[in-house]
């Protein structure tokens, strides 16, 4: 097979790491669908309607709809016109023992039936070619034999062949065969220092709008030292340390939960969240080529974080014996809820390539496999207390202990407990707090990133103690959630400030009236006596989500053709959210219409020339400051696609460079225009000012100018040498960097540390000269740059969507079965970018929460998933009959104005029907619930 031409190709785009050309080229974008026949995006122009400004239907819908190759599930060598045509096949074997050494494999059954594999990979191929795993995963890719697994279903071999039949025949040979691998002495089980502890103190003002006595983001987080896996705090001191006076906060606020104040309330309870699978429609999958004879890895695979993998995957390549030139990644479109973020799955069939014998092998799981081997959510233990004033229903004291299971490879452990920790107190403002999480290790297969990443544990638990609280104390419930409401401008449990305006509570004013709610005791009466034997309930759940990392990192680029066609290039992954339709919507704002051509999961941006060092999550002030420095810095070129932010982080450069070109491009063309003939033209009677600009029907006017279409000004900007591209970088820590540049000899601020532009052929020979890029692009230097302060990291979260849900139920008392009869819920997302998509997330986060109410859960070790037996036959998941299909309704709040930011919120809507339903069932049968999930016989036993 000849070699891969990229320059023949001209679609791939490279760049250099550990000496290994990278070349990254996504299925999604126009530069892929030069492989194949047709593109996988439809059209823009006949998605778009001009004349409402909206998108008719997204733009992967007909080829989803139709069954194209949108998912690397899909791929195949033959579909790859530069690979080999021959596919090979891999599976892996697993141990599913952690009590004992393991002492290597048994094929014999295999043998008789030439049935053994073509080529097996082992640890021992892995330590003798140089085949270490990121840092960030932790323990080897494959056990080494004589060690005891650190967690159930770890990889001990890749088994390869080079004919399906023979692949399949042996993969069902030994699946669910317990004597395959070989165990040892017995040693038990193995044993870990926690992953991570983090404890979030604060004391307020008497005035909650003062500076605090105490927080996180005035002082600090605290991380304890380790004495035989139990945390080891510092010493209490009033006027000590910052650590110390924080343990002195922590024990006043224990004596008072202790020896609560006259009037004061301490209501406890200890709340458990359970294992649960992710689920996701396209199971784990990668192909992958190694081309022997010009050392070249080819990758297609589904993830979310494709830069990271163009990072690490030619590093393992470069520290290996494999002499890899040049790595060819390509990012298919996916679906994973988390499970594709950090993944450790592609590096095993990258590994597998490489002992392939110059064959493309496809490692894909099936349903039992993925149960067995991809990462979970997370099982929470949680001891919430909460003080407050019986009288006036107030809050004062909010103490949270968490423990989070993150299984035996590290992941996001520590970033999902102390998320779900910072998110716990939900919409409500508590005076003090003390908010402990803890990641500790166990055998359980890994838990790691997924929708709602430690908030749903955590905040669904506090609804459902919000509601006991309130029939403790004789108030509304919603009355109660209203008088504790954490309005703008007051502070959350690590002391900052939320973003912008708080609309919890027309969320909670909008339930309150909701017939759900005002008819909750009628409608009961009614329908229990229509239906004996069953109880009716209505409950209701209310919660605000952050969107973002605290540290989002985003590229995009924006370019406007001659014939005003729009082209965009971003970061972000598709995951089945639309975000492809998402990103294109998004350049309507300041370009009229969305963008024709969309490149995703772009990780190729040297034009920028760009770098970056330190992790921005804890580095200190002052390295900050010294790399600061250096313009070509930002402390994160690329995030993954995670923490619902693509529409709102992701967006936002892509906004940014469509505005400036409409600022320093249209507009300008637009005036001239305008302007011209004597006197001044037709804008001389008038005043026309920019901030008047509306685009309508496609075509710019402003203050009574006729209107031009894109196509015009788009000409008349590339004849004058205007502004015709824009590539942004934008960083944020819970606030956006800034920095200063020269356009145009205009100097402006902007919420970017990375701008470079292009302009129209009219442009004078100054331009001409300074557009030095490969792509052509003019490079900005930056000037007065500012980060935002890295004690932002103790912020924990600054952004924000509300979401509030009520649920009818009801219990039937003979089998106990819950059956949802309707839901109806309330979300705030600021603007919605498509509101058909968010619609779309909405039902699906709704159907995925009852799940993990009802349905959903997994024993944690040897007889759960990581024995390999499961499947759906054994796990329950929700069904159109169980999430009322047909009933179910939603109203998104109005933003406040055009100007409203576009809101993060896949997340936040799976989160407040599970409480709902809790406090549901609570109302249907008298028992409240605190372990999830609530199944039939948890309700049998207590009925």
């Amino acid at each position: 097979m000849a070699d891969f031409d990229p320059s023949r190709r001209q679609f791939l785009k490279t760049s250099m790491v550990a000496g290994v050309g990278v070349y990254v080229a996504n299925l999604g974008s126009p530069a892929f669908a030069a492989l194949f026949e047709e593109g996988i995006l439809a059209p823009t122009d006949a998605a778009w309607d001009a004349e409402a400004a909206r998108m008719r239907f997204r733009l992967d819908g007909v080829s989803k709809v139709t069954g194209a190759k949108v998912f690397a599930r899909d791929i195949r060598a033959r579909d790859m016109p530069h690979w080999p045509d021959r596919q090979s096949h891999a599976f892996i074997l697993r141990t599913t023992r952690c009590d004992r050494t393991y002492e290597g494999f048994d094929l014999a059954r295999l043998e008789a039936e030439d049935l053994l594999p073509d080529r097996v990979v082992t640890a021992q191929d892995l330590e003798r070619d140089g085949i270490v795993v990121p840092e960030f995963y932790g323990p080897d890719l494959l056990l080494a034999t004589g060690q005891t697994p650190s967690y159930l279903g770890y990889p001990v071999a890749i088994l390869i062949y080079h004919d399906f039949a023979r692949y399949s025949i042996a993969k069902n040979r030994l699946k669910f065969k317990q004597d395959v691998i070989r165990y040892g002495q017995e040693t038990g089980y193995p044993q870990r220092d926690p992953y991570g502890t983090f404890r979030y103190i604060r004391v307020g003002n008497d005035d909650a709008y003062q500076p605090d006595v105490y927080s996180a983001l005035q002082e600090t987080v605290l991380t304890p030292d380790y004495r035989k896996r139990h945390p080891i705090w510092p010493e209490a001191l009033r006027s000590g340390s910052d650590a110390e006076t924080a343990m002195y906060h922590a024990g006043r606020i224990e004596e008072q939960l202790a020896s609560p104040p006259e009037g004061w309330v301490v209501f406890e309870r200890e709340y458990y969240s359970q294992y649960t699978d992710h689920f996701a429609m396209e199971a784990d999958n990668s192909n992958c080529w190694y081309d022997r004879s010009s050392g070249a890895m080819h990758v297609v695979c589904g993830t979310q974080s494709p830069a990271e993998l163009a990072s690490w995957m030619p590093e393992l390549l470069a520290k290996s014996r494999f002499a890899s030139k040049r790595f060819f990644l390509h990012p298919a479109y996916t679906v994973g809820y988390g499970s594709k973020d950090a993944s450790v799955f592609p590096y095993y069939g990258l590994v597998a390539a490489l002992y392939a014998d110059g064959h493309p092998v496809r490692l894909a799981n099936d349903r039992y496999e993925q149960f067995q081997a991809t990462m979970k959510r997370h099982p929470f233990s949680m001891r919430h207390r909460i003080a407050v004033e019986r009288d006036s229903g107030k809050f004062q004291i909010f103490k949270l202990v968490l423990d989070a299971n993150g299984g035996g490879r590290a992941n996001y452990s520590n970033s999902v407990a102390f998320v779900g920790a910072t998110a716990a107190q939900g919409i409500y403002y508590f005076p003090s707090s003390d908010l402990t999480a803890q990641a500790n290790y166990s055998r359980m297969p890994e838990a790691g990133s997924y929708r709602g990443y430690g908030t749903l544990q955590t905040m669904s638990a506090t609804e459902m103690m919000i509601d006991e609280l309130a029939a403790e104390l004789g108030i509304d419930p919603i009355e109660l959630r209203l008088r504790n409401l954490l309005k703008a401008g007051m502070k959350n449990t690590q002391g900052a400030i939320p973003a912008g305006a708080s609309r919890a509570g027309e969320v909670l004013h909008r339930a309150r009236r909701h017939p759900l709610w005002t008819e909750r005791e009628q409608r009961k009466q009614a329908y229990e006596a229509a239906h004996p034997g069953k109880r009716y309930g209505v409950g209701f759940g209310c919660v605000q989500k952050d969107f973002g990392h605290g540290a989002e990192g985003v590229f995009s680029e924006v370019e406007l053709t001659p014939e005003g066609r729009i082209r965009l290039r971003n970061i972000g992954a598709e995951m089945g959210t639309g975000y492809a339709t998402g990103q294109a919507a998004v350049c309507a704002a300041w370009l009229g219409r969305a963008a024709d051509e969309i490149g995703t999961a772009e990780t190729e941006w040297s034009d920028m020339q760009m770098e970056s060092s330190g992790n921005p999550y804890i580095m200190a002030q002052d390295e900050q400051d010294r790399l600061a420095r250096n313009p070509r810095w930002t402390p994160l070129l690329m995030q993954a696609s995670s923490a619902s932010n693509s529409a709102y982080y992701f967006s936002f450069p892509t906004i940014e460079a469509a505005r400036i070109i409409f600022r320093h491009g249209l507009w300008p063309a637009a005036l001239e225009y305008w302007s011209r003939g004597i006197g001044g033209g037709q804008a001389a009677p008038y005043v026309v000012r920019e901030q008047e600009a509306r685009w309508v029907d496609g075509k710019l006017t402003a203050s009574g100018m006729e209107p031009l279409s894109l196509e015009f000004l788009a000409r008349r900007a590339h004849e004058m040498g205007g502004v015709t591209a824009a590539m942004a970088h934008a960083f944020n820590r819970w606030a956006w960097a800034t920095a200063e540049y020269e356009i145009d000899g205009q100097r402006e601020n902007l919420p970017l540390d990375g701008l470079a532009l292009k302009y129209g052929a009219g442009a004078d020979s100054q331009k001409r000269r300074s557009m030095t890029s490969p792509r052509g692009y003019h490079l900005l230097d930056r000037a007065n740059v500012h980060y935002p302060p890295t004690q932002r990291n103790n912020a924990g979260v600054t952004y924000y969507s509300a979401c509030g849900t009520l649920v009818a139920l009801a219990v039937d008392t003979g089998s106990g079965e819950v059956e949802v009869l309707d839901h109806h819920t309330i979300l705030e997302c600021g603007n919605p970018i498509v509101p058909e998509l968010v619609s779309g997330q909405l039902q699906g986060g709704v159907a995925m929460g009852i799940g993990h109410a009802l349905f959903e859960d997994m024993p944690l070790y040897e007889d759960g998933p990581g024995n390999g037996t499961w499947n759906i036959n054994r796990y329950r998941i929700p069904r159109a009959k169980d999430v009322a299909v047909w009933r179910q309704t939603s109203e998104i709040l109005p933003p406040l104005s055009d100007s409203d930011p576009h809101k993060g919120m896949a997340e936040v809507v799976m989160i407040p029907v599970i409480p709902a339903i809790a406090n549901g069932v609570a109302h249907a049968i008298g028992h409240r619930f605190t372990r999830l999930p609530i199944t039939p016989d948890k309700i049998l036993e207590v009925l």
